[in-house]
């Protein structure tokens, strides 16, 4: 425990370049506002129990543009800490209460709950934010120009890695140890030849090359087992960042889960080394100001016009100077009369030519790099007539208020400059040597509550076998349980148990649904198509709930039943059906799932006939499921379900 201090009172101590934990604040949000996006869009087919029928609270619409606000708030890194609680409450809140518990979950949320509560404790808002801008606005003089705290505890960096990456890889390295596709290298074969999972991206070049799938595989257990102990060297963050995002890249383009690609790998911006991001910004920086602006410093508009440009001009290419003090230093503007100089806003470039009024604004938006879009729209011959107008009424009614000499920049947005639980700790918990302390203790009781769930699950039930029979162990074994559902829901540590052998074993069928016209004719619903692919955007946890819950290779016919009334019901609205008096096929087709590499597997399985199992038939708004009895009499219908008992993430 020692050791563990004396590192986390380094990695504290040690401040770093904060661009890197910027960056992946607004990635790690982008990622999260698609996914809600997503939940806004298929929301009666989440959250309704039968869609469009039988319609969940509309509280739950509101709840989610609620959450989008507060995601938009945290990629502008406007009240970032607020923000980030807002954001890990909804992940909890909807994990837990909504059908996303079970039905539409795959691994997704709780890689996204673990890392939303680690956003709450990072400075993620020293770089690139608005944070900084907004605490400066209220100052007499927010003009000034002084350097905010936009160093960083490497601490805020190695945290996320080593919690939502390291104990992640180790939980499902562990696991794949005890597939057998996954020993025989096949474990990124498998999943891309099978219909449900592949992408529309034909990856058969690289499917067909067995020795190039072993390499693969056997590279990316290795990999996740060692990552937790490797990642930390200097030396090896490079290799590491390199190979683990090219994972990740691949899981985005060949298979349809690509969520959890992205979610994954937003988290490598963290793995950059550090001097690169020195290095962008020293190559950012420009070398000398392109542009000298002359501003009104009595004036407060002014003032803080000046603030907000200093804060978005990342290359450092603008001076700004005052009227009264420094325009008769510069001898372009010597003729200029002094009222003509404190009425617009003027600028020279190199080039010593002079710029005023809106023309000022539109320069300065061209040499600030990132801008240049909304420089070019404002320079548009209707767009600028009416810009010139808007700024000519600004500029005449503006207030003129003399700061004086003695009007100096607060102190409180110094000391607000760090992170609110920052500020906390810095009052309450006494000497850096305690706060390493608490900091050991809280990573501590994360790795037993990992361990507890890696233990349980990764090792004792997939090589002990059984549950215990003992009455203390059984008793010892629920407790057990208890803590990972907990620890599920609240901190996202539960088992990474994703497509192993016991979830692919015997499973050889699946299902697709058509709509029976009245003329007989049959067409396909916008869901899985001929192939047996789901199409877009029926990916993500859409792809999850068909393929992982309710077409399985332990389905049941209440599974069956429920998922295809709730798919139909949906997009019946979309394509004109009428419920009150309509008929859907149930169509399945075989497919191979083999443990070993077989050529052309993934064209095979594309190419299989469907045949027809049974119907569900709508009257009256109620949807009846029949099957023919040698569909229930398949082995595949109703098998005991002898995988771990994980009320997590499926296997």
């Amino acid at each position: 425990m020692r050791a563990m201090e004396r590192w986390v009172s380094r990695l504290c101590e040690t401040q770093v370049n904060g661009l890197g934990l910027g960056l992946f604040r607004i990635a790690f949000s982008l990622v999260a506002l698609q996914e809600v996006a997503f939940l806004l869009y298929f929301r009666h087919l989440i959250f309704d129990p039968v869609p469009y029928l039988d319609r969940a609270s509309p509280v739950l619409h509101l709840l989610l543009m609620a959450w989008m606000a507060a995601l938009v708030c945290l990629a502008f890194g406007y009240q970032t800490y607020r923000a980030a609680i807002i954001n890990y409450g909804f992940w909890v809140i909807f994990v837990i209460f909504t059908p996303m518990w079970q039905d539409f979950d795959g691994g997704f949320d709780q890689l996204m709950t673990g890392s939303s509560l680690i956003m709450i404790f990072l400075p993620s808002a020293r770089r690139l934010a608005l944070d900084p801008l907004v605490r400066r606005w209220n100052d007499p003089r927010p003009d000034l120009q002084t350097e905010t705290d936009s160093r960083v505890p490497l601490l805020a960096y190695i945290f996320p890695l080593g919690i939502s990456l390291g104990l992640l890889y180790f939980d499902s390295g562990i696991h794949k140890l005890s597939s057998e596709f996954w020993r025989n290298g096949m474990g990124g074969w498998l999943p891309p030849s099978m219909p449900y999972y592949m992408s529309p991206l034909d990856m058969s070049p690289l499917l067909e090359h067995p020795l190039f799938e072993r390499i693969t595989g056997y590279t990316v257990m290795i990999f996740q087992i060692v990552f937790l102990f490797l990642f930390l060297q200097p030396a090896f963050k490079l290799p590491l960042l390199l190979i683990g995002s090219s994972f990740h890249i691949g899981i985005i383009l060949s298979l349809n889960v690509y969520p959890f690609g992205f979610a994954m790998l937003v988290h490598y911006l963290l793995l950059i080394p550090q001097g690169f991001w020195d290095w962008m910004e020293r190559r950012l920086r420009s070398k000398k100001p392109a542009l000298t602006v002359f501003y009104d410093e009595a004036c407060p508009l002014c003032r803080r016009t000046v603030l907000v440009l200093r804060h978005f001009d990342i290359r450092r290419a603008i001076c700004f100077k005052g009227v009264e003090g420094h325009a008769p230093e510069e001898p372009a503007l010597a003729e200029i009369p002094r009222e003509l100089l404190l009425r617009d806003l003027y600028c020279v470039d190199d080039n010593k030519r002079i710029f005023s009024g809106l023309d000022t604004y539109i320069t300065l938006l061209k040499v600030m790099g990132p801008t240049l879009p909304l420089a070019l729209f404002l320079d548009l011959p209707g767009v600028r007539f009416l810009a010139s107008l808007a700024y000519r009424r600004v500029a005449d009614s503006r207030i003129r208020k003399p700061c004086g000499t003695a009007c100096e920049p607060s102190r409180a947005h110094q000391s607000s400059d760090h992170h609110p639980l920052e500020e906390m700790i810095r009052r309450h918990a006494g000497t850096p040597e305690k706060r390493a302390r608490r900091i050991s203790k809280i990573l501590a009781g994360l790795l037993l509550l990992q361990l507890n769930s890696t233990v349980h699950y990764g090792l004792l039930y997939r090589w002990a076998g059984a549950r215990p029979a003992d009455p203390a162990l059984l008793l010892l074994d629920q407790a057990s349980d208890v803590v990972i559902n907990v620890t599920h829901a609240f901190l996202g540590i539960s088992p990474h148990a994703l497509y192993l052998h016991d979830h692919f074993d015997h499973y050889n069928r699946i299902v697709a649904l058509t709509y029976r016209k009245e003329d007989g004719t049959e067409q396909w619903l916008p869901f899985v198509n001929s192939e047996g692919r789901l199409l877009a955007p029926n990916w993500g946890r859409i792809q999850s709930m068909w393929a992982n819950v309710a077409i399985t290779s332990r389905m049941s016919e209440d599974r069956l039943e429920k998922f295809t009334r709730k798919v139909t019901a949906f997009y019946a609205q979309d394509m004109g059906i009428d419920l009150q008096n309509a008929e859907f096929s149930i169509k399945e087709k075989h497919v191979e799932v083999p443990t070993d590499w077989q050529p052309n597997l993934r064209a095979r399985n594309l190419q299989g006939e469907w045949h027809e199992i049974g119907s569900l038939k709508w009257q009256s708004g109620v949807g009846r499921l029949t099957l023919r009895k040698e569909a229930l009499s398949r082995d595949r219908m109703d098998r005991p379900d002898t995988s771990p008992a994980i009320s997590a993430p499926r296997p």
